[in-house]
């Protein structure tokens, strides 16, 4: 048995397959990873569209900190 990590006899063509390896492995986690982040996002819209449309139109709730802000620049 050979100490090499590979048993072809030809050495380029088998560090090419393992590269190839290697590449396909990343591009399968990647698009793990890219397909679970547009599955949340998905779930987000979904819950978003079972809201009543009242609370679509509901005032923005960071207007009492706009008047905060508004009060800190008068006072200073």
């Amino acid at each position: 048995m050979s100490d090499k990590f590979y048993h072809e006899g030809n050495t380029t063509s088998a560090l090419r397959s393992w590269v190839m390896w290697q590449m396909l492995r990343g591009m399968g986690w990647a698009a793990l990873f890219v397909l679970a982040i547009g599955l949340t996002l998905g779930a987000i819209w979904a819950v978003g569209q079972l809201l009543p449309a009242e609370s679509k139109t509901a005032p923005s709730p960071y207007t009492q900190l706009d008047l905060g802000a508004d009060a800190l620049t008068e006072l200073v």
